[in-house]
């Protein structure tokens, strides 16, 4: 093979791995609500699965890398749009940092941080409204949809 066809290949490679590599980071609803139910989110301070799934879908996307500019100013980060105003911490803008976590680490695969953070949101806040995707698309809804197919084999 001559070097540029192996250049070639080498280049489809690299790019198939970035597509695939950037995939992994969009959960799909039922690996997402395995995951959350596995950390103990369902029924966490009296909210269901079915109302976090709500609120990621609305608010990322499931996106693990989603970060957005807020009106304010600030952005929020991951799968749940954690705020670095108050939750985390960036290098750009000064944060009370609640949650003690940097907010790059929010945008990782593996989203225990994240989850951390959600919960101390939650129990602070003493409710979701923190999220107003949640508010406006979830709250006092029939959610079931949520988890709906999620438990067949």
């Amino acid at each position: 093979m001559s070097s540029r066809v192996m250049k070639a290949l080498g280049l489809l490679l690299l790019i198939d791995c970035l597509i695939t590599f950037s995939q992994a980071k969009i959960y799909s609803r039922c690996k997402l609500a395995r995951r959350l139910e596995h950390s103990g989110m369902d029924k966490f301070r009296g909210y269901s699965l079915e109302n976090w799934l709500c609120v990621a879908y609305y608010e990322s996307g499931f996106d693990t890398e989603a970060q957005n500019t807020l009106e304010d100013g600030s952005t929020a980060y991951g799968i749940f749009q954690i705020d670095s105003r108050i939750w985390c911490k960036n290098d750009e803008e000064p944060s009370k940092n609640r949650c003690h976590i940097s907010c790059s680490d929010l945008l990782n695969d593996d989203i225990s941080d994240d989850i951390m953070c959600a919960k101390k949101i939650v129990k602070e806040t003493e409710s979701m409204d923190y999220w107003d995707s949640w508010k406006i698309h979830c709250e006092d809804k029939d959610l079931s949809e949520w988890i709906e197919g999620c438990n067949d084999n």
